[in-house]
């Protein structure tokens, strides 16, 4: 047991550098794809931009810090919806379910699908529509994670991804690998550390049908050229987060957390935040996450986001029996946009 507490440690100590080092570089900007991997599509985790990776639970830590996966009471599921800078006109919809394993382990389950409705298909001899006929790009990501708690303050986790961008007649396919620590301390447990290094993985590339040209030969026979596109790497980050709970009395809790995002293929990120609970009934939360250029809202060419900085976001818990820890969740969480009108989302979480 300690062994794997040690590698998991030594493995993000190791893979720390060599994050920083390519992390915030504005020349790489913009080279990597699959970066739907970076949205945090969840109820309560989005009010806080993500930035509670040394304190989230259940579900909702399979896209943020696996890690936090182990704090459930014995079933999970977790349904969210968002409306992806309102007025694009993209949806993002996000399933996640957990199951207790024992006393110390947890295994889930997440997909998570964003959708940019129907598109006209274009051609070079129609450039304006081919007479009605749509396509419907789609990414899908399937996340199968596994944590442990290893006593009351370690809990570790990794996470296995799997990634598929299509249309119609083309498509990409890849893999990641996702892993998460939490360290909790404190005389009331309410010390809250965690590191998490996401979306390591296999380049992708784009192969099918729709990359196929028929030509004609000088010697009048026909033959197909298959052209091969350029391979692109996938978003990795590394998260580093605290949080304190102030706890004052038996009803109230107010978090104050900070955390700190290296990106490999765009700005660094360091925010803070606060969440405050009344009888862990009702929860409101809000943040603001900085970035090289966001304050320059009006001058595009040195922003790298449509995000602005500011989130927020409530929860409401409804216990399903007097002093059960099984109950009804409700969640919404807003991120504020240049342009767009903002990301909306609304989550649900079922607890049993």
């Amino acid at each position: 047991m300690k062994n794997i507490i040690t590698l998991a440690i030594l493995t993000a100590i190791v893979l720390m550098p060599v994050q920083i080092n390519k992390a915030g570089n504005k020349d790489r900007a913009g080279q990597a794809g699959a970066t739907e991997l970076l949205i945090n599509p969840w109820g309560q985790s989005a009010g806080l931009h993500g930035m509670n990776s040394s304190f989230v639970h259940g579900a909702e830590a399979m896209r943020n810090n696996v890690a936090g996966l182990t704090f459930i009471n014995k079933t999970q599921l977790v349904f969210a919806n968002s409306m992806w800078l309102k007025g694009s006109g993209v949806s993002v919809n996000a399933l996640g379910f957990a199951q207790r394993l024992g006393e110390n382990n947890v295994l889930g389950i997440n997909v998570f699908s964003m959708g940019f409705g129907e598109i006209p298909v274009t051609t070079v001899s129609a450039p304006e529509g081919n007479s009605g006929a749509t396509f419907r790009p789609q990414l899908l990501n399937l996340g199968i994670a596994y944590a442990r708690s290893f006593s009351n303050s370690i809990h570790v986790g990794f996470q296995f991804n799997l990634i598929n961008h299509s249309i119609a007649d083309a498509n990409a396919t890849g893999a990641a690998f996702d892993m998460g620590i939490q360290y909790v301390t404190g005389p009331k447990d309410n010390i809250h550390f965690g590191i998490s290094l996401r979306n390591v993985g296999t380049p992708m590339r784009f192969a099918g049908d729709g990359l196929a040209t028929k030509l004609e030969s000088p010697q009048g026979y026909s033959f197909t050229v298959a052209q091969r596109t350029e391979k692109y790497e996938l978003p990795s980050t590394l998260n580093i987060g605290a949080a304190y709970d102030i706890i004052m009395g038996e009803n109230h809790r107010l978090t104050v957390l900070g955390n700190f995002t290296s990106n490999s293929f765009s700005r660094d990120q360091l925010g803070g935040g606060i969440e405050y609970a009344f009888h862990e009934l009702f929860m409101l939360r809000g943040g603001y996450r900085y970035e090289d250029g966001i304050t320059k809202t009006l001058d595009f060419e040195q922003r790298a986001t449509a995000y602005t900085g500011l989130c927020g976001g409530v929860s409401v818990e409804v216990p399903f029996k007097k002093g059960g820890e099984s109950g009804l969740g409700i969640d919404y969480a807003y991120r504020a946009t240049n342009p767009y009108s903002g990301t909306h989302t609304i989550g649900v979480r079922i607890n049993l």
